[in-house]
C-alpha cells in the first residue's frame, strides 16, 4: 500500500535488489514507481478532455507536494532534521529508539532519506522551496558530523545532550562519543545525500562542501590495508598490525563472545562494506577524483580475498583479523551468509562496469552455483549456513543456536529472498558486452490507470495541514498514540508525486 505502511523492525527490513542497487525496505527506487507501467503499456493521452484531466491532476499533485513539504520542513523538522515516526500531534517521536523533541535520526529512513526525497523533488520539478528544505537537512547533518568524520545513528541538539558527543562543530565535547558507524548505511547515506546536495548547489555551499571533503578523507583513512572497513571507526588503523590475508575456515568455531570486538572487524554485515563502495564510486563520479575510485577498487579487492574457499565459496558477515568468519552479536555467528553474499555479487559486477577489470567477475559463477545448491525448500536462502557442513543455522527466541526454524525471534530475518536468477542474468549479460556499459535510461512510459489512481489516492489522503496521517502506534510509546506520521510514507509519496509532476504525460 502506498499511502501508509507499517514499520518493519530494522533487522527484519531486508533490502530488495532493484537493478544492481539495493534499497532499504520502505524507501523508493525510481524503477519501483514505474514497475507497473512496464507491464501495462497504455496509449498516450490524446483527446482534449484527457489533456485537461492530466493538466488538472498535475496541478493538484504539485500543490500537494508543496503542502506536504512545507508541513514536513516547517512543522516536523528539528534543526532541519527528521526521525522515523511521529505521533500525529508531534508530541512523541522515535527512530530506532525513542527520540526527544531535540533529537533527529541519521540512520535510514531518517534525515538523509528525507533529504534525498526533497532533493529529488527539486530536481524533478524545479521548485526552489524543495531545495531550500533539502539544504536545511544537509546543514543539520553537518552539525551532527563527528570529529572522527562520519555519523552515528542520531544527532542531539539540546546543549547538555550534545556534550555527550564529540561533534566537529560546537557545542560538543572532546571526551564525548566519537565512533562513526557504517552500520545500517548510516554514515554512507549521510555522505551520499550531502554529495548530491553539494552537486545540486553547484558546490557553492562551503559548509556542505567542507563536510563532504572531511568525511571522505576520514573514510579513506579508516580503510584497512586489505581494503576492508570496520563497522565503526574513530581513528585510522595502524597498517603493520593488519596483514593482508585470504579468507579461511577457523580450526574450530568459538562460543559467542561477551565483548564487542566485532565493532573493529572487517564487516560486510547489513551491507556496510558494499554501501561504502557505492558511496566512494559516487564520490569519484561527482568530484572526478581518482583516489575515491582507487579506494572503492581496494574495497573490491577485499571482497575477492574474502570469498571463502570450497566447499562454501561465498562470504561471511564479518571476519576477524586472521580472515576467519567471526561472531558479531549473539545471534550473528561465524557462518556463510545468504543475504550479504548476494549483495557482494551485485557490487562486484558494479565495480566491473565502472573499471573494466575482469578479475572482479571471477568470484561470481562459483558463488552463484554454491548459493543455488544452498536454497531452502521454499526457494529462500538462509541468512546463516554452518561452516563446512552448510546446514542452515537459526536461533530460538531465547537465543539458543539451532538447526530448527520453528522458534525464530521476530526482530531479525533468518531467511532471505533469493535474487540469484537476476544476478545470473546480469552476470551473463556482462560476459557478452565488449566493454562495461553505462546504465541506459529507457523511454518514458505512460502511467497506467492503476498508477494514476495511486497518485489521486495520495493527493486525497493529504489532510488540510499537509500531513499523511496513518492509523498506528509508536514502538517506544506503549499507550496514547493511535495515529502516526511516518517519514517512510512521506518519502514514498513525495517520490511518486514528484515523478508524476515531472513526467511527459503530466
Amino acid at each position: 500500500m502506498v499511502v501508509g505502511k507499517g514499520h518493519m523492525p530494522r533487522r527484519a527490513a531486508i533490502r530488495c535488489l532493484v537493478g544492481s542497487t539495493w534499497y532499504a525496505s520502505g524507501t523508493v527506487a525510481i524503477s519501483q514507481v514505474r514497475k507497473v507501467a512496464a507491464c501495462h503499456m497504455q496509449k498516450p493521452l490524446a483527446g482534449p478532455q484527457e489533456a485537461a484531466d492530466s493538466t488538472r491532476l498535475r496541478a493538484e499533485a504539485l500543490e500537494a507536494l508543496r503542502k506536504a513539504v512545507r508541513f514536513f520542513s516547517q512543522e516536523v523538522a528539528v534543526e532541519g532534521g527528521y526521525v522515523w515516526a511521529y505521533s500525529a500531534d508531534l508530541r512523541y517521536r522515535e527512530g530506532e529508539g525513542q527520540a526527544s523533541q531535540t533529537t533527529v535520526w541519521v540512520q535510514p529512513p531518517g534525515t538523509p532519506s528525507v533529504g534525498e526525497a526533497l532533493l529529488r523533488a527539486y530536481e524533478r520539478t524545479g521548485e526552489e522551496e524543495f531545495l531550500v528544505a533539502a539544504q536545511k537537512a544537509g546543514h543539520c547533518l553537518v552539525r551532527g558530523q563527528l570529529e572522527s568524520g562520519g555519523w552515528t545513528y542520531r544527532i542531539e541538539f539540546a546543549p547538555e545532550a550534545r556534550r555527550r558527543f564529540y561533534y566537529r562543530l560546537p557545542p560538543g565535547s572532546e571526551k564525548g562519543f566519537n565512533w562513526s558507524t557504517l552500520d545500517d548505511n548510516t554514515t554512507q547515506s549521510a555522505l551520499t545525500f550531502l554529495m548530491r546536495l553539494d552537486r545540486a548547489l553547484r558546490f557553492s555551499d562551503k559548509m556542505v562542501s567542507e563536510s563532504v571533503r572531511y568525511a571522505l578523507e576520514k573514510l579513506l583513512a579508516a580503510q584497512y590495508p586489505c581494503g576492508a572497513w570496520p563497522q565503526g571507526f574513530r581513528e585510522p588503523p595502524e597498517p603493520s598490525l593488519y596483514p593482508v590475508l585470504r579468507a579461511r575456515y577457523p580450526e574450530e568455531v568459538p562460543p559467542a563472545p561477551n565483548f564487542k570486538e566485532y565493532w573493529r572487524f572487517y564487516t560486510l554485515n547489513d551491507l556496510a562494506h558494499m554501501d561504502t563502495i557505492r558511496t566512494l564510486l559516487l564520490a569519484a563520479e561527482i568530484y572526478d577524483n581518482s583516489k575515491y575510485l582507487a579506494a572503492a577498487e581496494r574495497g573490491g579487492e577485499f571482497l575477492v580475498l574474502a570469498q571463502m574457499p570450497e566447499p562454501q565459496p561465498a562470504w561471511a558477515q564479518q571476519y576477524n583479523f586472521q580472515m576467519e568468519p567471526a561472531w558479531a552479536r549473539r545471534f550473528e555467528p561465524p557462518a556463510i551468509t545468504g543475504f550479504e553474499s548476494q549483495d557482494v555479487l551485485a557490487v562486484l559486477m558494479l565495480l566491473y562496469r565502472r573499471t573494466g577489470k575482469k578479475h572482479f567477475l571471477k568470484p561470481i559463477p562459483v558463488a552463484i552455483d554454491y548459493l543455488r545448491r544452498s536454497l531452502l525448500p521454499d526457494g529462500q536462502l538462509a541468512r546463516f549456513y554452518e561452516l563446512r557442513t552448510n546446514r542452515p543455522l537459526y536461533f530460538t527466541r531465547d537465543y539458543r543456536l539451532t538447526y530448527n526454524d520453528t522458534d525464530l525471534p521476530g526482530h531479525y530475518a533468518f531467511k532471505v529472498q533469493s535474487h540469484l536468477d537476476k544476478l545470473q542474468r546480469d552476470y551473463e549479460l556482462l560476459l557478452v558486452e565488449p566493454l562495461p556499459q553505462p546504465p541506459q535510461r529507457g523511454k518514458s512510459r505512460p502511467w497506467s490507470p492503476s498508477q494514476l489512481a495511486t497518485v489521486r489516492k495520495i493527493i486525497a489522503s493529504l489532510d488540510e495541514k499537509g500531513r499523511w496521517v496513518e492509523q498506528g502506534n509508536l514502538r517506544t510509546i506503549r499507550e496514547g498514540v493511535t495515529q502516526v506520521i511516518r517519514s517512510q510514507t512521506f518519502i514514498r509519496n513525495v517520490d511518486i508525486l514528484s515523478q508524476y509532476v515531472a513526467s511527459p504525460q503530466a
